[in-house]
């Protein structure tokens, strides 16, 4: 037996989350069935299966990492025949017998916000890069997620803002996330952007004795970019690579139709 890790893409919209859930489709479930086609396992109950993360319905994903032990070769291109075309193995590494996936030393998770978001027309992008500033170190961070939460405190590595035409990307590196941190940082600093939210306030929601409640962004604008490990290295394959790029454009064209024509709805009842 040897364990190994591996690197899985996928497009979150038709998911019902990552973990596997009885009667529904999740990327958990459509891998553990590809790994037991091809012939990798039997049962999942008995190959020391282990996630990296349990990304949320809608949420989607470049980089996240599960690993199992397996007495067979692993090929990525016989998984990836198994998978539907909206889930991809991209990346393989051998790991010692004993890795666990979720204590990684870096996620790097990317959020994008499009304009629609932006309610003011006095809309300040230089506040939330200030803003974003104040997220940076080790907060506690239990008013951006369930106030049941062990322990809240996180380090927040990096957070930087962009904004290309209509799209404001905000990327979050840290060693750990709690559940909806993200989102609920983005919606923050979103507010914040919009004149909502006064920066000296964000310094009152790292206080654990005030409960701050705070809507966290939509799930699907989210991406889980990538985890790394100290140490690591996995090696890519340029074929599945392409093979989910295939599957992101059709996708693309199809809301962009779908898009088109709901606007066109919008436009011709409104005249």
């Amino acid at each position: 037996m040897r364990r190994v890790a591996l690197k899985v893409a996928y497009v979150g919209s038709d998911f019902y989350g990552f973990q596997r859930q009885p009667n529904l489709r999740t990327v958990e479930g459509e891998i553990i069935d590809a790994l037991k086609k091809v012939g990798l396992i039997e049962q999942v109950e008995n190959c020391s299966y282990r996630i990296a993360g349990r990304t949320d319905r809608g949420v989607h994903a470049l980089g996240n990492v599960f690993s199992f032990l397996t007495e067979e070769e692993v090929i990525l291109n016989q998984i990836n025949d198994a998978l539907p075309k909206d889930i991809k193995i991209l990346g393989q590494a051998k790991v010692p017998y004993g890795f666990k996936p979720r204590f990684a030393e870096n996620r790097h998770y990317r959020y994008l916000i499009v304009d629609q978001y932006i309610e003011n027309p006095d809309f300040n992008l230089e506040r939330m890069i200030l803003a974003s500033e104040i997220f940076k170190g080790t907060h506690n961070f239990k008013n951006f997620s369930k106030r049941s939460e062990r322990n809240p405190l996180r380090t927040v590595k990096q957070v930087s803002i962009q904004k290309n035409r209509d799209v404001i990307t905000v990327d979050v590196e840290g060693e750990s996330f709690l559940w909806n941190m993200v989102r609920k940082m983005v919606a923050v600093l979103l507010n914040i952007g919009n004149g909502d939210l006064d920066l000296k306030e964000i310094q009152e929601y790292f206080d654990p004795e005030k409960q701050v409640s705070i809507k966290p962004m939509p799930p699907e604008g989210l991406i889980l970019m990538d985890i790394t490990y100290s140490g690591l290295q996995f090696k890519y394959d340029l074929y599945a690579k392409k093979k989910f790029i295939s599957c992101l454009m059709e996708k693309c064209i199809y809301q962009k139709t779908i898009a088109a024509i709901e606007e066109d709805m919008i436009r011709i009842l409104m005249d």
